[in-house]
């Protein structure tokens, strides 16, 4: 289990690292900060599955998560988005004494 957990943390940390760079890349020709949503960026992707997947919330017992929940966090970059769950996947994928003894030292 903590292999999967390692490998999902590094592979959402690959993903927030591609994504800074796109919006890096858009930055330096936009001569201005350019920060992309995770709507926007999933939308350039594959917008039949963003489409699916609002439809899939809105017609299941989560539809009252929709707008306070899911339109917010569409609205984050998606670097940040996938950055931080990376690092938390990563530092849960870790062993408990690692853990421990990281958090005592500081």
């Amino acid at each position: 289990m903590r292999y999967i957990v390692r490998l999902l943390g590094t592979w959402f940390l690959g993903l927030a690292v591609v994504l800074l760079i796109i919006d890096g890349t858009k930055s330096l020709a936009a001569n201005a900060i350019v920060v992309s949503s995770l709507e926007e960026t999933w939308s350039l992707v594959h917008f039949s599955s963003l489409l699916w997947f609002e439809n899939m919330v809105r017609t299941s017992a989560l539809e009252g998560l929709w707008a306070p929940v899911v339109v917010p966090v569409l609205g984050w970059p998606g670097w940040a988005i996938f950055g931080v769950l990376g690092v938390v996947f990563a530092f849960f994928s870790r062993s408990g004494g690692n853990r421990i003894q990281n958090i005592m030292s500081g």
